[in-house]
């Protein structure tokens, strides 16, 4: 009878703590057989769970493992140097020990940005709604929470497709405040050391709590592709469902506080009807982000074209007609193509060559209409039709603004 996924994993975490243990008081042999049996039980895991969203995060370990057993390989047939100095002092012996051994990524600091972030509500261009809820629910309370009796939202969800700015709306949104901004992706919150994805959460809201508390200041917890973590549960595998339930916990205890903490839980996802529906009701703003108008994509044509050399026949707003369907992102990239373009054909000219001292460099020609055609021809937009249908039907049933 095969042994359940938990308790593979369970089993899997288990060989890796002992073979880091071995491997941290010099016993090596002990190490190379816990790395071993580590790798073979995450094999069999992956082979009997082909489809599980965790088989990357296990690819990655089964690669640190088979890379430290070379190492210790190497380290025992002399081919390298001890990995202690016998002249070091015990500080630094230890630290060297550190450093040999796979990391275990027990803090959550470096998810912490000491600095707001540069991002302005100006330099985002369109997704009215989507700035109007945010402040709303966030920048609003935060300044003035004597206004808000009734308490505000914690939980709010940016959702539609890629490259329409929710990561940028986040980082707006903390630039206005005078608190923390921490960004996580649900991958990393899934671990990296099997057996400890629910403890990372608890970890990450922890330590953000720890900061409204002890500072008194507001905290924006970002998680991009919230869907990775708290898609619907089914066909999951170890962690998966302890990490779920713990972040369900976790929501709970945040908005149960009322106007008592300033913290706030922003979620992005590009595939919102991937959310387990318990999950929905944590996020009490739902807020869908767009792909951009026509002034919205005149605007974003005017910033990125702004310092590039252009005829003045090139006309944004004519731009934004033809290139309907893109997202910020594309537009950008439309931008970014075809400056490359006449830059490519500057380089490819016979007649061009490197400016010697004092000489003034050849230029790239003005950018024309026509260049810009030639790139629709070439870029199509990363959004299909079907795609925009979807998001439109999944606002009509859950949007909440």
């Amino acid at each position: 009878m095969s042994m359940a996924p938990q308790e593979l994993e369970n089993s899997a975490s288990k060989y890796a703590s002992d073979a880091i243990k071995a491997d941290s008081q010099g016993a090596y042999g002990m190490a190379i057989s816990g790395y071993q049996n580590a790798t073979a039980t995450l094999m069999k895991l992956m082979r009997l769970y082909p489809d599980s969203k965790l088989n990357q995060i296990y690819t990655e370990r089964i690669r640190a493992y088979q890379n430290r057993v070379k190492e210790l390989q190497n380290t025992r047939a002399g081919n390298i140097e001890p990995v202690l100095d016998p002249n070091a002092s015990p500080e630094e012996q230890k630290k060297a020990i550190a450093r040999a051994q796979p990391k275990s990524d027990d803090s959550m600091e470096d998810l912490i940005l000491k600095e707001k972030p540069d991002v302005k509500w100006s330099e985002v261009i369109g997704l009215d709604d989507a700035k109007k809820a945010l402040k709303e629910s966030i920048v609003f309370p935060s300044k003035r929470p004597d206004l808000f009796p009734l308490g505000w939202p914690k939980g709010m969800l940016l959702y539609g497709p890629p490259g329409t700015g929710k990561t940028m709306l986040a980082a707006a949104t903390a630039h206005e405040l005078d608190g923390y901004f921490i960004v996580v992706d649900a991958a990393s919150m899934m671990s990296k050391w099997l057996g400890e994805a629910e403890k990372n959460v608890s970890k990450l809201f922890a330590m953000a709590r720890g900061y409204c508390e002890k500072e008194g200041k507001p905290v924006i917890l970002f998680i991009d592709e919230v869907d990775s973590l708290l898609g619907e549960r089914n066909s999951e595998v170890g962690g998966e469902i302890r990490a779920k339930n713990q972040f369900l916990s976790e929501m709970d205890g945040v908005n149960g506080k009322g106007k008592e903490l300033m913290m706030y839980v922003i979620g992005a996802t590009n595939k919102p009807w991937s959310l387990d529906h318990p999950f929905l009701r944590r996020f009490q703003k739902r807020i869908y982000v767009s792909l951009p108008s026509t002034e919205a994509r005149e605007k974003l044509f005017d910033l990125y074209t702004s310092p590039l050399k252009k005829n003045s026949r090139v006309n944004s707003l004519s731009l934004a007609k033809q290139f309907d369907g893109y997202s910020a992102s594309d537009i950008r990239d439309v931008c970014q193509s075809v400056q490359m373009e006449v830059v490519n054909e500057l380089f490819r000219s016979p007649d061009y060559r490197e400016p010697i001292a004092g000489e003034v460099a050849s230029m790239p020609r003005e950018l024309t209409m026509m260049d810009f055609k030639n790139i629709k021809i070439k870029r199509k937009p990363s959004v299909s039709i079907e795609m925009v249908r979807a998001y439109h039907k999944w606002s009509d049933q859950f949007r909440a603004l």
